[in-house]
């Protein structure tokens, strides 16, 4: 029988590996010597970063096992009866120097409940300026790896990430959007292949737009706008953020959840 449990975990720990790979590269091309920080954990590892590209990056990898809270678990697929579950994934926010260049967010996980097993997660940009060509790029790769498995799922899934990372209280979507999917139970292998490739053109796109943009001349006033684009990422991520919800219900590690907030923020 399928092992589902440990050929998800091997996945994600490897991806882990494979991102922090690609931020070293894009660092040591800067000139710079920074490392990664590592946090262990019983249920997982998160790992941090400051330097000349990357001014706070987080990429964690969690193994998470546990019983959904009561009120919690009626949102939870396969648990009328049992709220114990089994979680792995991966988690990366990556909050550039640079305020040309975009904030990145990605997450992919793999959750098993009493009868029931899906997929969740997605890819989304946060730049602090309108830049049509750098939007036009960042959803063409996901255009391209989203109708290689599906045709519809591009159209769908942008959609739903539209709506997911939205501020009604600003009226306002976060950044320019991505992709986003949850409870993706059809076909385990295709939704697993589907996975993995969500989480390789992310490494991708993080290769290639941060190599791109990384260089650009910027200004204090640039900086500024940056401070406070990054207000919103911290209003959305505390106050309506699944991810954060989720691991707050379940027992998470509370410095690896909040890795997400950005290393400055300002508010007008």
């Amino acid at each position: 029988m399928l092992n589902k449990k440990k050929i998800t975990k091997a996945w994600f720990k490897g991806l882990q590996d494979l991102i922090c790979e690609t931020v070293l590269e894009l660092e040591k091309k800067s000139g710079s010597k920074a490392k990664f920080k590592t946090n262990k954990w019983k249920k997982g590892e998160y790992r941090i970063i400051k330097g000349n590209v990357i001014e706070k990056g987080g990429i964690a990898f969690s193994n998470v096992t546990g019983t959904f809270p009561k009120e919690f678990a009626k949102q939870i697929p396969g648990t009328e009866k049992n709220k114990k579950f089994w979680s792995t994934g991966v988690s990366v926010v990556l909050h550039p120097v640079n305020p040309k260049v975009p904030a990145l967010h990605f997450n992919t996980r793999h959750i098993i409940t009493t009868g029931k097993n899906w997929f969740g997660g997605g890819i989304d940009a946060t730049p602090c300026f309108k830049d049509a060509k750098l939007k036009k790029q960042f959803h063409n790769k996901l255009k391209t790896m989203c109708e290689n498995h599906n045709k519809s799922y591009y159209k769908k899934y942008k959609k739903w990430c539209d709506e997911y990372f939205y501020l009604p209280h600003r009226k306002e979507i976060r950044g320019i959007g991505g992709i986003f999917f949850d409870y993706k139970m059809d076909d385990w292998k295709k939704d697993f292949d589907f996975v993995k490739d969500v989480g390789l053109t992310f490494n991708d796109i993080v290769r290639e737009i941060i190599s791109q943009k990384m260089n650009e001349k910027f200004t204090k006033k640039d900086k500024e706008i940056q401070l406070l684009k990054r207000g919103r990422y911290v209003e959305y991520n505390l106050l309506y953020d699944r991810g954060t919800k989720f691991g707050l219900n379940t027992g998470g590690n509370i410095d690896a959840i909040l890795m997400s907030m950005p290393p400055n923020a300002k508010w007008k």
